[in-house]
Parts: C-alpha cells; sequence; structure tokens
C-alpha cells in the first residue's frame, strides 16, 4: 500500500463523514463514512508503520472527530473540520510510515 493512501482515507474519512452527516441531515450516515475512512487508513498504517502507531494515530483521528465538535462552536464547522483533518494529515505523514522510509 503506497505511503500516502492512509492520509488520503483518513482525510476523507473526517471531511467526507461531516460531508454526508451535513448533506443529508442523517448523522449516523456521517459516522458510517467517518468509520470507513478510519477502518481503511488503520489498516494501511498497520502495514506501513505496524500495529502500534497504528493504534495510536486511529486514537488521534478519533480524538481529531472529537475535537471538531467543541472548535466549531469557536471557529465554525467547516473551519474546524478542515483544522483538525491538517492536523491529522501531517501526523499520518510524519509517523503512518516505517522507520525505513519504504
Amino acid at each position: 500500500m503506497s505511503a500516502l493512501a492512509p492520509t488520503a482515507f483518513s482525510t476523507a474519512g473526517l471531511l467526507g463523514g461531516y460531508k454526508v452527516a451535513r448533506a443529508t441531515g442523517v448523522r449516523p450516515l456521517g459516522g458510517a463514512a467517518l468509520a470507513l475512512g478510519g477502518a481503511a487508513a488503520f489498516a494501511g498504517w498497520k502495514k506501513n508503520a505496524g500495529a502500534g502507531r497504528a493504534a495510536a494515530l486511529t486514537g488521534l483521528y478519533l480524538a481529531a472527530f472529537g475535537l471538531s465538535h467543541p472548535l466549531s462552536k469557536k471557529i465554525g464547522a467547516w473551519p474546524s473540520v478542515a483544522a483538525v483533518t491538517a492536523g491529522t494529515g501531517l501526523a499520518s505523514l510524519a509517523f503512518g510510515r516505517s522507520r525505513s522510509g519504504k
């Protein structure tokens, strides 16, 4: 799996989950998109960087989702989602690859 694929999956999960929930008005459907993105990202992180880093990055992914809610009250919904997505993406790029750079 490409080293960039898990970053794309995590980004799609966070942005897409919010977009689906907002567009449909069905929050569980957005949650399903979030879960699919997170599961795909976890699989890629596990393959690329090992189970420990995959678990840590998945924890960060879920924390980012949780953080986006109170942050949205301060800066707005889309800016909040964009901010936590950017942070998660950067962490994925930094820690979601093997130490040997493969």
